[in-house]
């Protein structure tokens, strides 16, 4: 689980959802990843809130383990209610992660990369069917401890 310390602290910026045709809808956004139960599992917890309402509008709870037994990664995400489980591949860079799921014809895939600048970088698409993948979530924070 060490090689997931780069995400640990409290994190701000913003996100864009597009999940609707038109205009995205901006969003102020924070992040918070943190090791649970001495350190085999790191919860991470994001609020999207509208601008300049300040209404919730997205909430997702993912908590990520290792599975010494397979040597792999496994995240269950929680949002709307709903929860689903799917592998968490990290790219050798080290500061990337990749995860998705597909559930009959909807198919996601969610990268994750500490850019350059040190800021978190999201990036979710979704596909439905034959249709070409689209952009669902756009997202950058800055770490603020």
């Amino acid at each position: 689980m060490k090689k997931l310390d780069f995400l640990v602290g409290k994190w701000a910026g913003e996100a864009r959802l597009l999940s609707r045709p038109g205009e995205p809808l901006i969003l102020a956004q924070t992040e918070e990843a943190q090791f649970k139960l001495g350190g085999p599992i790191l919860e991470i917890e994001g609020i999207g809130r509208t601008k300049p309402e300040n209404k919730r509008a997205l909430q997702a709870l993912g908590i990520i383990s290792f599975d010494d037994e397979t040597g792999k990664y496994y995240m269950r995400a929680f949002n709307d209610g709903r929860f689903l489980e799917t592998d968490v591949k990290l790219f050798e860079d080290g500061k990337s992660l990749t995860w998705g799921f597909a559930l009959g014809e909807i198919r996601t895939s969610s990268v994750l990369r500490i850019n350059e600048k040190g800021d978190w970088t999201e990036l979710a698409e979704i596909t439905i069917g034959s249709q070409p993948a689209r952009k669902l979530l756009e997202l950058t924070v800055r770490r603020q401890e």
